[in-house]
């Protein structure tokens, strides 16, 4: 899996203060979407023990509220072995930090990935330009929810943040 970059103290993809990893790659390629230089799974830097020390480092911090993936799309078919190794590690070493994962699939069609179990929150839904709206918290377009994924899966029903 490659990368584009690792933000520290981010507010704006998540509650609190977090660290967000970039992937690189995604076959959505939303027409306006923020990030297409992420979109090509061969572009950006090699995800190695040296990248995935950076995000622990940060996770360390008591302040960090937790991780937020994004990119490119995380759920992307080459990054989900790899995801699904970091979500693993993650919950089993700070099981209090909080995990959000951006993608342009839906929930209705990856609930059964076992990456689910191991998300906070999910904003799901392809970015779609003409339903842009800056006014909403973490997210682009009136189509994308920001899932609550833990009560979801335990009420079998789609429950919003």
């Amino acid at each position: 899996m490659k990368y584009h970059d690792i933000t520290k103290d981010d507010m704006k993809n998540g509650d609190g203060l977090r660290v967000v990893l970039w992937v690189s790659g995604c076959s959505h390629h939303c027409k306006g979407c923020q990030n297409p230089v992420t979109w090509d799974p061969e572009d950006g830097v090699l995800f190695d023990e040296k990248a995935r020390q950076e995000l622990f480092d940060e996770l360390e911090k008591d302040y960090v509220s937790g991780i937020t993936f994004s990119g490119g799309d995380p759920l992307y078919e080459g990054n989900r072995p790899m995801i699904l190794k970091l979500l693993q590690e993650i919950k089993k070493q700070f099981p209090q930090k909080t995990i959000w994962l951006y993608t342009g699939d839906c929930w209705e069609h990856i609930l059964e990935y076992p990456e689910m179990s191991l998300i906070d929150v999910l904003v799901d839904g392809e970015y779609q330009e003409q339903l842009r709206d800056t006014s909403l918290y973490w997210c682009g377009s009136k189509n994308q929810r920001i899932i609550n994924v833990q009560e979801s899966l335990k009420s079998g029903r789609v429950v919003l943040k």
